[in-house]
């Protein structure tokens, strides 16, 4: 019993100090083409240009974007849309 008590102090004051970290998803190109309305190539011109988020590299022949970095470019996009009107 006192094992578990020590356990599960031990593991509040881990928790405590500890932030959660939400694990990033990453989304594949028909996701983000799904999400955004792009077209893949746009997709692609857009971040050549540098004005879309980059991909990363999962593997030899994958590639994917951060799903936080989606939303925070479609968000962008929709502030500045919002604001030119």
């Amino acid at each position: 019993m006192r094992q578990i008590r020590n356990h599960q102090r031990d593991t509040m004051s881990t928790e405590i100090l500890t932030p959660r970290v939400t694990p990033e998803r990453v989304l594949r190109l028909p996701q983000v083409c799904n999400m955004t309305g792009l077209r893949r190539s746009f997709v692609y011109e857009l971040q050549a240009e540098r004005r879309f988020p980059q991909s990363i590299k999962l593997g030899a022949r994958a590639v994917g974007w951060l799903e936080g970095e989606i939303q925070a470019w479609i968000a962008a996009r929709i502030e500045s849309s919002r604001r030119t009107r």
